[in-house]
């Protein structure tokens, strides 16, 4: 869905690894940006950078809100993704519920909403938006219950982002498996993502008013696992993970056609291999 809507004020919920990158574009794109944090001694940073900071934290209703300002928005981009603990489930859907009071108390009208291929469950072959899901990992369960929070109201349009595994800049992926020996799953293929075009997807879906909609946001190309990480390593001087010779396992290979077409989108990295 699209619309003519013309936006000036935008809240970053978690204001962190990606949301500083999205916030600085954002600014320079000529929009209002506010970002919040947990903690007190992150604010600083935020306001270095241009970013009307706030501390916010939903515990899981609504418990720190430094000033109710961030919620004078037009959309609210919420980067809140759920924590390990036990009750993953319960909690982060009684967060979004919660983030859900304060988008209807406000009256804010657009969300993008980042979720995770985490929804998706190993399959042998490609996924896509419309595949019944049906994740084993409670995170994959809870941010399912978290979308269809946001997606099922009326009163205000919800656009979700399902970025792959997030890489760029200070995280590099040579260092994830270095040293490591006898990996299993050499022989997948990987669904990442860099951050810069995480930032590109998000402000073009602000930028064409495109809503109600759901996207898988992979780089084009999907690599194997072994030959990624290996290649990763070797291009920071790191010695090479070490892989056993698997038979097939199920895996998932995350599709982007519908982003690419709805947005005529053109990634910036098309491989992963293409970031190192």
């Amino acid at each position: 869905m699209t619309d003519t809507t013309k936006l000036h004020k935008v809240s970053i919920l978690g204001c962190g690894w990606l949301g500083k990158a999205l916030a600085q574009k954002l600014i320079s794109n000529g929009y209002e940006v506010k970002g919040s944090v947990m903690k007190e001694e992150d604010l600083s940073e935020l306001r270095q950078l241009g970013i009307k900071a706030y501390r916010l934290a939903f515990n899981p209703e609504l418990e720190e809100c430094s000033d109710d300002d961030f919620f004078d928005t037009d959309l609210i981009i919420s980067c809140l993704p759920p924590r390990r603990r036990e009750d993953i489930e319960l909690f982060y859907s009684q967060q979004v519920e919660s983030l859900k009071q304060e988008v209807l108390k406000f009256g804010i009208k657009k969300v993008i909403f980042i979720s995770s291929t985490a929804v998706y469950p190993d399959t042998l072959g490609k996924v896509t938006e419309d595949l019944q899901l049906t994740p084993k990992k409670a995170s994959g369960k809870a941010l399912i219950k978290a979308e269809n929070l946001l997606l099922e109201s009326p009163d205000f349009d919800t656009t979700i982002l399902r970025f792959g595994g997030l890489i760029g800049y200070d995280r590099h992926p040579g260092r994830f498996l270095s040293h490591r020996k006898e990996l299993r799953n050499g022989s997948v293929p990987v669904n990442l993502i860099h951050q810069d075009d995480c930032v590109k997807i998000i402000s073009e879906i602000i930028k064409q008013n495109v809503w109600g909609e759901v996207f898988n946001a992979c780089c084009q190309d999907h690599p194997t696992r072994k030959d990624f990480y290996q290649k990763a390593a070797r291009a920071a001087n790191l010695p090479e993970p070490e892989f056993l010779e698997d038979e097939q396992i199920a895996y998932k290979w995350v599709d982007s056609s519908k982003l690419i077409k709805k947005l005529n989108y053109k990634f910036i990295y098309t491989s992963p291999l293409d970031t190192i």
